[in-house]
């Protein structure tokens, strides 16, 4: 059977210059509360994905679009939401409803993404890519993709969106 070597096995076999790039990428992933930045690194650095790029889309997806709705004070702005509060809704069940929406147009999103092009599409018609940047926005070629893979992943609350759903076998990518 085989077994992928440990972090420290597996940095011992690189270059001190890929080692030292790879120790860096861990300790960023840690900073922005990766739940396993070890392995996010080792991808990055063995796979040449670009991880970072990605698990930045993903959290920033998280924190824009899913995670505003654990406050219940985020539905003050939403008419149905407080009628149905108003008409004896738990407030927590309206607020899971709305937060569950959110992740379902987030997973269509990272779908339709990850597609690259419409289906339904002529074959003369645009397609998309995502592709990572450096710091000052040159591409770097390398494509972000996969993102429905990463999702659950990415939950702050470590979940990996058990709560909302978490079916992302609907993508075709």
């Amino acid at each position: 059977m085989f077994s992928w070597p440990t972090w420290g096995e597996w940095l011992a076999t690189l270059p001190p210059d890929v080692r030292a790039s790879a120790v860096s990428l861990a300790e960023r992933f840690t900073e922005l509360g990766a739940q396993d930045p070890e392995e996010w690194a080792r991808s990055e650095i063995g796979e040449n994905i670009p991880q970072l790029a990605r698990f930045m889309v993903l959290r920033a997806l998280w924190r824009e679009a899913i995670s505003p709705w654990v406050d219940a004070s985020s539905l003050s702005d939403v008419a149905a939401a407080q009628r149905l509060i108003e008409a004896g809704a738990n407030p927590h069940d309206v607020l899971l409803v709305a937060r569950a929406g959110a992740y379902e147009a987030i997973v269509a999103a990272v779908c339709v993404l990850d597609e690259g092009g419409d289906p339904d599409a002529h074959e003369t018609d645009p397609g998309w890519h995502l592709m990572e940047t450096d710091a000052e926005c040159n591409p770097t070629g390398r494509e972000i993709g996969g993102l429905h893979e990463s999702l659950g992943e990415t939950d702050p609350a470590g979940n990996e969106g058990a709560d909302l759903g978490n079916d992302t076998s609907r993508c075709s990518a």
